[in-house]
């Protein structure tokens, strides 16, 4: 498999594959709202796109980066997330980086979104998908966040390497600038266990695809069974 790591700023053509990688915290938050039971999470271009999207459809719920403010339900935060039921909802996301690279690869035929926590079932669709060709989008800190390229790398591995350790991928992560800056409280809208949550291998079994759906980039929660789950017959 060829592999790309390119931050979202230096995406100069559409890729074929992307994987969108946001660990700490947009794509670990995505995938603890479905695990919460959302049905769908639209990523919204900007923070009054997520409030007009939600103004337009009663029981929609928005969430953003930071602090909570006026008209948004949730913040970017996995600790804060798990508490809230979302049994059959639909999540209008905003995000600085996470969403903002899943949007700048939204023409590609197969956008993945993904952190640690979807491991396994991202680099498990790759190899199905039989993928020759994968542009990895590190969206943290203008493409040079460490926790998303560890990521990008461990999942580029494992879709090669079934057995690969993913012991040194996280130690990175956990050293990042983000996880530090989650620890001392510099960024908002945080709880406590945050980054213990975002360093969660495989805690969900699903991918995350991304794909248009009436003018709006949707993300949804897709099955990818192991190959016990298929025996010969």
């Amino acid at each position: 498999m060829d592999t790309r790591f390119l931050g979202t700023a230096a995406l100069t053509e559409v890729p074929s594959v992307a994987v969108v990688i946001d660990v700490m915290r947009a794509f670990t938050v995505a995938a603890w709202a479905f695990g919460q039971g959302a049905e769908k999470i639209v990523l919204a271009e900007s923070l009054d796109e997520a409030l007009a999207l939600k103004a337009a459809h009663p029981g929609w719920a928005a969430l953003k980066d930071g602090p909570a403010a006026p008209g948004f339900d949730m913040v970017n935060s996995p600790g804060l997330l798990r508490s809230i039921d979302l049994g059959g909802r639909t999540v209008v996301q905003k995000t600085t980086a996470g969403t903002v690279g899943a949007l700048a690869v939204k023409d590609a035929s197969l956008v993945l979104c993904a952190g640690f926590v979807v491991a396994e079932a991202t680099a498990r669709l790759l190899r199905t998908r039989e993928c020759d060709s994968v542009t990895f989008v590190v969206t943290g800190e203008d493409g040079q966040a460490d926790e998303d390229l560890a990521c990008a790398q461990y999942i580029a591995r494992r879709a090669t390497e079934t057995g690969a350790d993913a012991a040194e991928y996280l130690h990175r992560a956990a050293r990042s600038r983000a996880a530090a800056e989650l620890t001392q409280g510099v960024r908002q809208g945080v709880h406590p266990d945050d980054v213990a949550l975002c360093l969660e291998v495989d805690r969900f079994p699903f991918a995350m695809i991304a794909a248009p759906e009436d003018s709006l980039m949707v993300l949804r929660p897709c099955a990818v069974p192991a190959p016990s789950d298929n025996p010969a017959i």
